[in-house]
């Protein structure tokens, strides 16, 4: 009797870079990954709307998407001033940034929670107050109501990444240290207790997200899911470069003179900044979630 030629097809567990190159590359997200800090009125957007979306070439989603050959290529649709409901409603009236994720996303990055804790205007009150004044840690209050609920939303958004891209690992990326740890000087108006406050809503903000975007990984790992949910905490990512610094990462505050106007750039990655978060998203594309992916082919050999 002669043995059938070939074999059956076999499961292959794919590495983690494997899974986020399979298929399509999905940057979505607020101004830290459209690429508000390095964006510019003269020059062409990068896709369609991104004039009021501040979408720039200088994010680091245009780097990841050099690094990486993604089988399905690569979409990029972040939002400056975007927030977790707006990222599932639409802003400008552009279509919702979720509408662009499908079953063929294998890759999904983004940021997002900073602007539903209000951070653009807890540091505008902070900067616009009388140098003795208490108005910018006043605020404390309202701002941990809001990281509070916050909970709920990125819960929700994640649970609507997955369900259109139930094979991606979803990576989110969190905010970095504005201020040094030990503030010594005033920048902006903002004295060395005002620096240090600000860095305590980031981590705080950090905190909440990154346990979010955890328990919700954990729960598909104890299903057996494909997929993950991954977050890169970028706390300390600009370490030794924050704002005040020689060389900073971040832009402090920038102003339009006629008329006089606070630029939305201010508090924003420079093009060093974003590049760091692409380095950062990279070891993590590379890393995986840390623990076994269950992302497969099917193989044949003769």
């Amino acid at each position: 009797m002669t043995a059938p030629a070939g074999r059956l097809p076999e499961r292959v567990r794919l590495t983690p870079v494997q899974a986020a190159q399979s298929g399509a590359y999905v940057g979505l997200g607020d101004s830290y990954s459209s690429g508000e800090g390095v964006y510019d009125q003269d020059i062409e957007p990068v896709n369609d709307g991104a004039d009021r979306c501040h979408r720039a070439s200088g994010s680091y989603v245009p780097v990841i998407a050099e690094t990486y050959r993604f089988a399905g290529g690569t979409a990029f649709y972040a939002c400056s001033g975007a927030t977790t409901g707006q990222l599932l409603t639409g802003q400008w009236g552009h279509p919702p940034q979720i509408s662009r994720v499908g079953p063929e996303a294998s890759l999904i990055t983004l940021s997002i929670g900073g602007n539903d804790a209000g951070f653009s205007k807890v540091l505008t009150a902070c900067i616009a107050k009388l140098p003795w004044s208490s108005a910018c840690v006043d605020q404390d209050a309202a701002v941990e109501h809001r990281i509070g609920q916050l909970r709920a939303d990125m819960l929700k958004v994640l649970r609507e990444l997955r369900g259109r891209a139930p094979e991606a690992r979803i990576v989110v990326l969190g905010y970095p240290r504005p201020f040094p740890q030990e503030p010594v000087a005033s920048v902006d108006n903002l004295s060395a207790d005002d620096q240090r406050w600000i860095n305590g809503v980031a981590r705080r903000l950090n905190d909440t997200v990154g346990s979010v975007v955890r328990d919700f990984d954990r729960a598909i790992a104890a299903f057996g899911g494909p997929g993950s949910a991954e977050y890169v905490d970028a706390y300390e990512a600009f370490t030794g470069h924050e704002v005040g610094r020689q060389q900073p990462f971040l832009n402090g505050l920038a102003l339009d003179m006629d008329p006089i106007n606070v630029n939305a750039r201010s508090y924003h990655p420079t093009g060093e900044g974003y590049r760091r978060f692409a380095e950062l998203i990279n070891e993590q594309i590379a890393a995986g979630p840390g623990r076994p992916l269950n992302n497969y082919r099917l193989t044949t050999s003769p």
